[in-house]
């Protein structure tokens, strides 16, 4: 596994700790939680076999009545 580096401002850093103490983590597990949400943008495994796949009572969208009259912009 890779190792990163990085220098931040003592003031950012303190913050960052008191973070990654509030998620009962540490810093480094917490720093490649964020790296990896801010990363990972692929969708989930499987994500798009689910299109199609609903088995309950058809969806179906209500009547949306009438829209009203509203005056127009100027």
């Amino acid at each position: 596994m890779a190792q990163l580096h990085c220098y931040v401002p003592d003031e950012i850093a303190e913050q960052f700790k008191k973070k990654a103490e509030h998620a009962h983590t540490s810093t480094s597990k917490y720093l490649a939680m964020l790296i990896k949400n801010e990363i990972g943008s692929t969708w989930p495994d499987n994500y798009f076999e689910l299109f199609g796949s609903w088995e309950g009572v058809p969806l179906e969208r209500p009547e949306q009545g009438e829209y009203e009259q509203r005056q127009e912009l100027k």
